[in-house]
């Protein structure tokens, strides 16, 4: 009998979801820090969920997330080897500086755990590719935490561009602005300027609003161009290595066309702040982080709202990896959409940092 790979993986999952039945699925949680505490709240509303065990190597972070986590009554390391090695783990939370996803990840998913991974997934070709092999030779359950792919609103809005609303899609302008730099002195300043370990603000932050553009697109750039800089907060804090602003040029299949800007800067009262979407198409623009409003190119047409606003849970992203785990359902992000969220931003940072035309082969990953 020829039985695909696909069909393999997924009768596995649903088969490890029938195992659980009314059992627990064992979590543990490394990094609970800003976003990891963030995760640990999702993770304590799941009624599937248990958290054994917590990891993070500041013990201030993890006194609060276990007092937070106290009906569960975890154990806590300061070594994240511990949450690996725990056979009644079944579930791994990784919430560490970025450069340390790959590995985590990878261990996670060779000790047979099933992985949320936060954004990106790596801060090098190198670490993604690792991850993407690890991922694909289990059938354990990976999301990447690009959370954008759980919300409702957008993914309407997308479902109906891709049905073909606005007609092709021809052109993307986008932007994640910020009123200010990450505060120098807060509790992640050790490692965030620092490129080595964060990525610096586009692969760190952007990854998030580079996977919905090529979501929309339905397609991941084929190169890319563009300059970045220190402008602002030069040598601040001192031995600074991140841009804080940046513009680029991503081409896509078919000529697609994105213009991308970010920035640390872009004062609080000043219009079209923080981030935005425009989705050009042959038909009309959409606004798709605001609105999801259609605006059509003909003169007596009226603009048409592509999808409408809804209530979002801040933790359905979270959700939808336990029913992943325990029902066999298909997750919103896995390992490919992963991979292709941190490679774009990967992708744009070394065409601002060579200040030249990279390609997509030059990464060297196969997704």
């Amino acid at each position: 009998m020829n039985i695909n790979r696909r069909s393999l993986l997924l009768g596995s999952a649903v088969a490890a979801g029938a195992a659980y039945g009314q059992q627990k699925v064992g979590t543990g949680m490394i990094g609970v820090g800003n976003r990891g505490s963030h995760l640990l709240q999702g993770v304590l509303l799941q009624p599937d969920a248990k958290v054994v065990a917590l990891c993070d190597i500041k013990p201030d972070r993890l006194d609060k997330a276990a007092s937070t986590a106290a009906k569960d009554n975890p154990a806590t390391y300061a070594d994240w080897r511990r949450i690996i090695d725990r056979k009644d783990i079944d579930a791994v939370f990784i919430a560490t500086p970025p450069y340390l996803h790959s590995e985590m990840a990878i261990a996670a998913l060779k000790a047979g755990k099933h992985v949320y991974c936060e954004k990106p997934i790596g801060v090098t070709p190198a670490q993604v590719r690792a991850l993407v092999e690890a991922a694909r030779s289990t059938n354990r359950v990976f999301v990447p935490g690009q959370q954008m792919r759980s919300m409702k609103q957008l993914s309407e809005a997308v479902r109906k561009i891709r049905e073909g609303a606005i007609g092709d899609v021809i052109m993307v302008k986008a932007q994640r602005h910020a009123t200010a730099d990450l505060p120098h002195d807060g509790s992640s300043g050790d490692w965030y300027f620092d490129v080595a370990k964060s990525g610096g603000y586009l692969i760190e932050q952007s990854v998030h609003n580079l996977d919905a553009c090529n979501w929309v697109i339905g397609a991941h750039p084929l190169r890319a161009c563009g300059f970045g800089g220190i402008l602002m907060y030069k040598n601040d804090p001192p031995g600074r290595t991140i841009f804080d602003c940046g513009s680029l040029t991503y081409e896509y299949p078919n000529g697609v066309k994105m213009s991308f800007t970010q920035n640390v800067f872009h004062p609080r009262g000043m219009p079209n702040g923080n981030q935005l979407i425009y989705v050009y198409g042959t038909k009309g623009a959409v606004d798709l982080l605001s609105t999801a409003t259609m605006y059509p190119l003909a003169r007596d047409g009226q603009p048409t709202v592509l999808a409408q606003k809804q209530q979002e849970n801040q933790h359905a992203h979270e959700a939808a990896f336990y029913d992943s785990i325990t029902k066999g359902a298909k997750p919103p992000a896995d390992i490919t959409i992963g991979a292709t969220a941190a490679l774009t931003s990967i992708l744009g940072h070394e065409a601002m940092v060579k200040q030249t035309v990279v390609t997509w082969s030059d990464l060297g990953v196969d997704v």
